[in-house]
């Protein structure tokens, strides 16, 4: 007689610290998950996370599967290892082959302490200058540079046998909300959307193991459902006419696009009721339980058996073919030089941008303390960016709190170039028509196309980024990327 089925095989869940408490063991165990997502909170060292994850194995068993978002640029937790650039960055430098070396050894970084599954590389096209959420995440806003760029990413994983899950599909790069915030909405035709959304997804399929789900609402395809909660769009659309036989996870049921609608329980049952294999219960232990609830009770009867063991076959398929096991042989240093050789070649010009000479006075404009917002990590502060420019320049520092606050009066009062860099992930009404002598565009790109004056973009703000800004100031660097918009 077989034992039944827990709850716990279909739904990932996160948990509370950097190591695996007694409580949060058994918490695993009475569900029976075998998926579980480490975020920042769950990481300190690399022989802390090694640690961590060997445990998580010997809960989870032998189908477990420990994910982590690895992409690149603003969507990296770990402190300790090279910062990959994002995937903007690797799209202005548009060289493929760079793209897999620096998908491959991102995949190294997590097969050294043992996790098997990146959350990357991200489909999403940005052809939205104003999306909130994806932005430099994309490698651009153009179908072939995002497949191309997606096929090498995929291949970077696949060689280094860490599993891949490509995301948001079935595609969240024209929108102006947020997901985590609000539940988005996508009007365009089921014509457009093969043109645009659909089309990397699908062109890369073949070579994808994992599918991540987008909380948007398509309404050419569902006019009720977000795609994570669509059976049309998860089985009529990916599973019967593009016939993908990969693993659908959900992204976090607890983002507002799914729990301020339809709350956690419902919506996982929904998911699963709709083609996905594994639903992504993230967040406070009764949220978690609140979905491990739902889906026992759905187990009962209300899912089907026979689609409930193909994605128990999928989810072992996935497992067996990735397995969790450290490697630590693995040295994740050794990989610094491509990172930042990758970082370097993504640099891209914005209206012919000059440096001022080095060792001359310039007045740096700079957000004095940014934040970590949702998904993405805090950027580097106002007084660390005027530190690092003072390697070049005699430097005087305006920091703000707000671009509403910045007093370019007083900025320009010495008479020496203004330096506006900009660390936000978000664009900021304030900044449309500011003119400083130079902008550096350390976050968002688009922010380039509201302040007016040249710009240098490096498409984010880790150590790697700014070195290269530094290197381009001091006349030893070149910008030769390519922008994901026009020139004007």
């Amino acid at each position: 007689m077989t034992s039944p089925l827990l709850p716990g095989a279909l739904v990932m869940v996160d948990i509370p610290g950097p190591t695996l408490d007694p409580e949060t063991a058994a918490h695993l165990k009475k569900y029976g998950v075998r998926s579980v997502c480490l975020f920042g909170k769950n990481v300190q060292s690399p022989g802390q996370l090694r640690a961590l994850c060997a445990d998580l194995r010997g809960v989870l068993g032998e189908d477990a599967l420990i994910a982590l978002d690895h992409e690149g640029g603003a969507i990296l937790r770990p402190e300790f290892w090279p910062f990959a650039p994002s995937a903007m960055g690797l799209g202005a430098a548009d060289d493929v082959a760079l793209t897999e070396e620096v998908s491959a050894a991102l995949a190294r970084q997590l097969r050294s302490v043992g996790i098997n599954w990146n959350f990357a590389p991200v489909l999403d096209v940005n052809v939205n200058p104003a999306n909130p959420v994806i932005g430099e995440r994309a490698y651009g806003g153009d179908v072939e540079r995002v497949t191309r760029h997606g096929r090498a990413a995929l291949a970077g994983h696949a060689a280094e046998r860490v599993a891949a899950c490509v995301k948001h599909f079935p595609g969240h790069g024209d929108t102006t909300q947020d997901s985590h915030l609000a539940l988005p909405r996508v009007d365009k035709s089921r014509a457009e959307l093969e043109q645009t959304e659909f089309a990397p997804f699908r062109t890369l399929l073949s070579v994808t193991p994992a599918v991540m789900t987008a909380h948007i609402v398509y309404s050419a395809l569902d006019d009720v459902h977000p795609a994570t909660l669509s059976r049309r769009i998860l089985t009529g659309l990916l599973r019967q006419e593009w016939g993908y036989g990969g693993v659908i996870v959900t992204d976090s049921m607890g983002m507002q696009a799914i729990d301020g609608h339809y709350g956690r329980g419902e919506a996982a049952v929904l998911a699963l009721e709709a083609g996905a294999d594994l639903v992504m219960a993230l967040g406070r232990r009764e949220a978690q339980g609140a979905t491990l609830e739902a889906v026992q009770t759905a187990l009962s009867g209300r899912l089907n058996a026979g689609a409930v063991q193909a994605s128990l076959d999928r989810l072992h398929a996935l497992a067996h073919a990735y397995p969790a096991a450290a490697d630590a042989s693995l040295e994740p240093q050794q990989d610094a030089a491509v990172f930042r050789r990758a970082w370097a070649r993504g640099l891209s010009a914005y209206r012919n941008p000059v440096a001022p000479p080095p060792d001359s006075r310039v007045v740096l404009v700079a957000h004095r303390q940014p934040l970590r917002e949702t998904v993405s990590e805090a950027a580097a502060d106002a007084e660390t960016l005027a530190r690092e420019l003072a390697q070049v320049y005699e430097v005087s520092l305006h920091a703000f709190d707000t671009p509403d606050q910045i007093d370019w009066e007083a900025a320009r009062a010495s008479g020496a170039p203004v330096i506006l860099a900009t660390t936000a992930r978000h664009r900021h009404p304030a900044l449309i028509g500011a003119r400083p002598d130079l902008h550096l565009a350390l976050y968002n790109p688009y922010a380039v196309l509201d302040v007016d004056a040249p710009a240098l973009l490096a498409y984010g703000f880790r150590p790697e980024a700014r070195a290269a800004v530094l290197d381009w100031l001091r006349g030893a660097g070149v910008a030769t990327g390519s922008l994901p918009f026009g020139q004007e």
